[in-house]
């Protein structure tokens, strides 16, 4: 038993990690060859375009994913057909709501951000949506199985496809516009549906039956998760935001490139929360809260086995990194990075946090908690960036999740009697626990 434990973490996690990392890698590259492929204009509506439709994504997935994984996976399998029909019914309820209120608001947009392209590429995006909606759901059925196979391939196809187009037209100098790279989404999400069916066809044995129960218990639930995600963006955009308005877009673009380093950082912590999440949701229902306590510090020290080695190279060499990804234009940036490795150690324990308290079924703390977040950094953000300038924003993000730390500890110690400490004990066990099991492969 204790040998597929520890499989599950291993193969999981470096599913997980790969993907993380692949998908940051794709995004990088994307960036840097959009950036020369189109005009300063056309990559400006792009990045609307992009913003956009991500919210549009968080309004709809937001509401049933995490609750779709934490009922499917903790619940006897008899039930996950009518969990399954519940989500696709609230899924295919907001698709179609989003859909009507993009053909009603698509112009406005576009008019008062002078992007007359935006128009028809909302239009034509509802095609990826409704698309996108279904691949949502496979992809959440495989992670409730403690699959992630399909979820990686889904989501490397659906990338790369975008990337392989634009590398070919740059380097046979080939142009396209931006309605084309919107037919390009099209095209890669359809593939992509394809390849998470490929793996999940398994799990599924689906017959719609309408329940109005778990309609309610899903939306109760994820309602809550859904502003958590929503309000969680926000709070990680306010600061670039409050940049470009404050000072200007180039003081948001120095911050940026420290960003792009720290989510770099940040890939372990995001794999590792999307393993958590299903194992919490199915312990706490088999084995109590004790095992929730084990799972956040054994968790969060995994994490940070991985994390803090990389902070210290990053820290090292941070002058050097800042030349290479961005050049000798961008060297302000340095300051401003040291001070955002900071709360990289932080972060795997707000995550964690997270995740754990969501599994638990109290998502509406995880909600407050992030508000109150994003209330805080916002209005840091505003005396510090006017008092210190650009590095102003990085000391009221720092400060922030501080103050998050702080207020996650006091509720994990409340409700499951969680050490911080212990997290660092097992950071430190890490490295010779891997060693030992999976080098030289001693029990």
């Amino acid at each position: 038993m204790g040998i597929e434990k520890d499989n599950y973490w291993l193969k999981s996690g470096f599913i997980n990690i790969l993907q993380n990392f692949s998908g940051t890698l794709i995004n990088v590259a994307t960036f840097f060859i959009l950036i020369k492929l189109l005009s300063k204009n056309d990559y400006g509506v792009w990045g609307i375009y992009m913003q956009t439709i991500t919210i549009l994504e968080i309004v709809r997935s937001g509401l049933i994913q995490s609750a779709m994984i934490k009922f499917m996976s903790g619940s006897d399998k008899s039930e996950h057909n009518n969990i399954f029909s519940a989500s696709l019914t609230i899924s295919g309820s907001l698709t179609i709501a989003c859909i009507i209120f993009n053909f009603i608001f698509a112009g406005y947009l576009s008019r008062i951000l002078n992007a007359p392209a935006l128009e028809p590429m909302m239009y034509l995006y509802n095609i990826v949506f409704l698309f996108s909606g279904f691949l949502t759901q496979l992809n959440c059925i495989e992670q409730a199985n403690f699959k992630y196979n399909g979820v990686f391939a889904s989501s490397l196809v659906r990338s790369s496809i975008l990337l392989l187009f634009i590398i070919i037209n740059f380097i046979f100098g080939l142009t396209t516009d931006l309605l084309f790279l919107v037919y390009i989404q099209i095209g890669s999400v359809i593939v992509s549906v394809g390849v998470a069916w490929y793996f999940t066809r398994k799990y599924i044995h689906f017959a719609y039956s309408y329940s109005k129960d778990w309609i309610n218990k899903i939306f109760h639930y994820g309602k809550y998760a859904f502003a958590t995600s929503l309000s969680s963006i926000l709070s990680g955009t306010i600061d670039q935001w409050m940049l470009a308005g404050i000072i200007s877009p180039a003081a948001s673009g120095s911050f940026n490139i420290a960003v792009k380093v720290v989510n770099l950082v940040d890939i372990p912590t995001n794999a590792v929360a999307t393993i958590v999440f299903p194992q919490s949701a199915k312990r706490i229902e088999t084995e109590g809260k004790s095992a929730i306590k084990y799972l956040y510090e054994k968790s969060v020290g995994t994490i940070l086995a991985m994390v803090i080695p990389a902070l210290i190279f990053i820290y090292i060499f941070d002058g050097y990194i800042i030349e290479i990804l961005a050049g000798d234009k961008y060297a302000d940036t340095v300051p401003i990075l040291n001070v955002t490795l900071l709360y990289c150690v932080l972060g795997p324990f707000g995550r964690q946090f997270g995740v754990i308290i969501d599994s638990i079924g109290k998502t509406r703390i995880t909600f407050i908690i992030v508000l109150v977040n994003t209330v805080v950094i916002l209005v840091l953000n505003y005396f510090f960036i006017r008092k210190f300038g650009t590095i102003g924003a990085a000391y009221a993000t720092l400060i922030a999740n501080i103050f998050g730390f702080i207020v996650a500890q006091i509720i994990l110690w409340r409700e499951l009697r969680v050490n911080p400490l212990n997290a660092f004990i097992y950071a430190y066990r890490f490295y010779p626990e891997f060693i030992n099991k999976y080098i030289l492969k001693k029990s």
